[in-house]
C-alpha cells in the first residue's frame, strides 16, 4: 500500500503554508500506511550555511553537541532539537568533517538528511503523530515530499521509513516494490555508494544519487531507472530546486496530480489533494506510464 505526497510551490506567498498543507495531505493518507511517516521539507537558502539533520532514540543524547561540534570543527555550530531530531546548521562545506566528528562524538546519532535547504523528520508513528512530534505543520519551504509506510520488505523502524536520502538535498519516497534491488545494491556498492537499509525504496533513491553524481539531470537520471529499475513503482524525487515523479511502464499504483499557478501537487489519490486552495480550478490528471515529470525553480 503506503501513501505519498508533494507539493511544489510556486507562489512565494504560500511558502509559510508548506508545513501546514503538507502535513494535511499526508493525514489523509494515514490509512495507506499505519506503521511510520516522514516528511521532507525545502526552505529557503541561508547563503554560506549547510545543515545535518540527525536522529536519536534519545534526544538527551544531544545536548552539548554545538559546543562539541564548534570546539572540533573550529566553527560556530547551532544545533535545533524537535523531539527524537537535531538540526545541525554549520558552515557551507563542513558537512563531511561534521558527518566524521558525529561518528566519534556521538556514534548512536543516525543521519537523516545532508545539505543546504533540506530537513527530514521520520519516526515510527502514524501521520498526525510524527507532524505533532515534529511541530510539521508550522515549517515554511519551498516544496516538500512526505510518505506514510505499510512495511512490506523491511522492518518498522525509524531507518526503515521513507523519505530517504542519500546525497546532498536529494530524497525519494515510493510506493510499490523493485524486485532487482539486491542486485543493484551489489552494483552500486562496486561503484562506492553506500546503502544503510534493508529497504528497497533507499535503492532507488541511491541509483538517482548515483546517475547525478555522474553529471545526469534528475530527469535523466529517472529516465535512466525506467530502464534498470524492475518492479512496479512511483517515485516521487526532491532536490534542492527541484521536484519529480514517474511511475513505471504498467503503472499499477494509484496517482494523481494537480497545477494551478500557485502549486504542482502529487498524491496517491485524489482526497490527499481536495483541501488546498484552487483545487476546484486545477488541472488535474493522472501522470502517464514511464513519463517523468519534473519542475524546478
Amino acid at each position: 500500500m503506503c501513501g505519498i505526497v508533494g507539493l511544489f510551490l510556486k507562489d512565494k506567498a504560500l511558502e509559510p503554508r508548506l508545513g501546514e498543507m503538507l502535513t494535511d495531505m499526508l493525514v489523509t493518507m494515514s490509512d495507506r500506511g499505519p506503521d511510520s511517516a516522514g516528511i521532507a521539507v525545502y526552505s529557503e537558502d541561508r547563503d554560506g550555511f549547510a545543515k545535518l539533520t540527525v536522529q536519536a532514540d534519545d534526544p538527551g543524547r544531544f545536548a552539548g553537541l554545538d559546543r562539541e561540534l564548534s570546539e572540533r570543527l573550529g566553527c560556530d555550530v547551532t544545533v535545533r532539537i524537535k523531539d527524537t531530531h537535531a538540526v545541525i546548521e554549520l558552515p557551507e562545506g563542513q558537512i563531511a568533517e561534521a558527518r566524521a566528528a558525529l561518528k566519534e562524538l556521538r556514534p548512536d546519532a543516525r543521519v537523516m538528511s545532508a545539505g543546504e535547504v533540506i530537513e527530514i523528520y521520520k519516526e515510527v508513528g502514524l501521520p498526525g503523530e510524527v507532524a505533532k512530534r515534529f511541530d510539521i505543520p508550522h515549517l515554511h519551504g519551498t516544496h516538500g515530499i512526505g510518505h506514510t509506510r505499510m512495511a512490506t520488505e523491511s522492518a518498522v523502524t525509524t531507518l526503515g521509513a521513507h523519505p530517504f536520502s542519500t546525497g546532498a538535498d536529494q530524497c525519494l519516497v515510493h510506493n510499490g516494490s523493485l524486485s532487482n534491488h539486491n542486485s543493484l545494491r551489489r552494483k552500486l556498492a562496486r561503484e562506492g555508494v553506500h546503502v544503510e537499509t534493508e529497504n528497497d525504496t533507499e535503492v532507488g533513491a541511491a541509483y538517482l544519487t548515483w546517475k547525478m553524481q555522474q553529471g545526469h539531470s534528475l530527469g535523466e537520471a529517472l529516465e535512466s531507472g525506467l530502464k534498470d529499475l524492475d518492479g512496479f513503482y512511483t517515485f516521487v524525487v526532491g532536490t534542492k530546486d527541484g521536484f519529480g515523479v514517474v511511475r513505471d511502464p504498467i503503472a499499477c499504483k494509484p496517482a494523481v496530480m494537480a497545477e494551478t499557478d500557485q502549486y504542482v501537487a502529487f498524491g496517491s489519490e485524489y482526497r490527499a489533494l481536495v483541501n488546498l486552495p484552487g483545487i476546484e480550478t486545477a488541472r488535474v490528471w493522472e501522470p502517464e506510464p514511464a513519463t517523468v515529470y519534473f519542475w524546478k525553480h
